[in-house]
């Protein structure tokens, strides 16, 4: 190993405080981080990291070194992907915020499917269903299913609309019956569906009409797929994305309900920091992203 990957390494092991760790992200074994480490203490004749059972640790004289090359590491970094890009090669990293229940549903068939077109991208994942500051936390972009955006300083890219369903497992329609009308819905459990795990209103429409429900059940919780399992087990109704209840629905174990009926239309919606223009990877996966949400695989 040279002794710019050795230090690419090195900075990663000090970045995560974790041999093994660093191995994860690295794609390499944790012996060969270890090793790579060590030939660069040996080279430099300094120890740059403290070892211990529970964590791992900068020297001083590491936390001097590491402060001198991460710009030199990061700028050659830079100067191999813009010279790839260039050349109309993708490669990178490509950070990718997620809400939970999407990347558990889409994304394990989506992103194999794009790293076999693009095999020189590496991608890092995180699932939250918290709304996301990617500018200040650092995401290349961030998929996101909600309302018009309110956050001016970001760009969006609106893709296909996420239609939601109520929905109740048959087992509890059996032994409560079926509501005809929203008004109606003040008679049964219902499961809320919030980011602040508070009370949720349910504005529902069908042509003119309109109709408010407040839920006031037992539980709410910020995470469709819980809802869903709760559903399934005929703990109430619950209002949630198609694509959360779709093979559940198509198996007869959950039963929409009011169907006539429409709860305020969401988006998928692809967010980004303000890039002047959109790096090669982030324009590459948005390309591959919207094709395959709305013709490969729709919700």
């Amino acid at each position: 190993m040279g002794e710019l990957e050795a230090i690419r390494v090195f900075l990663t092991v000090a970045e995560l405080e974790s041999f093994a760790g660093a191995a994860r992200q690295l794609g390499m074994t944790r012996a060969s981080v270890t090793r790579a480490v060590a030939a660069l203490e040996e080279r430099l004749g300094v120890q740059l990291l403290v070892r211990t059972t529970r964590q791992v640790s900068l020297t001083s004289a590491g936390a001097v070194y590491a402060a001198r090359v991460r710009p030199l590491a990061e700028g050659l970094a830079e100067a191999a992907e813009q010279t790839r890009e260039a050349q109309g090669v993708t490669s990178g990293l490509l950070r990718i915020s997620a809400p939970m229940s999407f990347g558990l549903k889409v994304l394990p068939f989506l992103l194999p499917a794009f790293r076999r077109q693009h095999p020189l991208i590496r991608i890092a994942l995180r699932l939250s269903d918290r709304f996301v500051d990617i500018v200040e936390e650092d995401y290349d972009l961030a998929i996101r299913i909600s309302g018009p955006p309110t956050d001016k300083s970001t760009i969006w890219r609106k893709l296909c609309p996420v239609p939601r369903v109520l929905v109740a497992a048959p087992a509890y329609l059996e032994e409560k019956g079926i509501p005809e009308t929203p008004d109606e819905l003040a008679d049964f459990t219902c499961l809320g569906h919030d980011a602040e795990a508070r009370e949720e209103i349910w504005e529902l429409t069908r042509g003119g009409s309109h109709r408010r429900h407040r839920v006031e059940g037992p539980f709410t919780a910020n995470n469709g797929d819980f809802l869903a399992r709760l559903a399934l087990k005929g703990e109430g109704i619950a209002l949630l994305p198609r694509f959360i209840v779709k093979e559940d629905m198509e198996a007869g174990r959950l039963v929409e309900i009011l169907p006539e009926w429409s709860a305020p239309e969401t988006w998928l919606t692809l967010y980004y920091p303000p890039y002047e223009q959109l790096p090669l990877r982030v324009a590459a996966f948005s390309d591959f992203f919207e094709t395959y949400i709305t013709k490969t695989r729709p919700l």
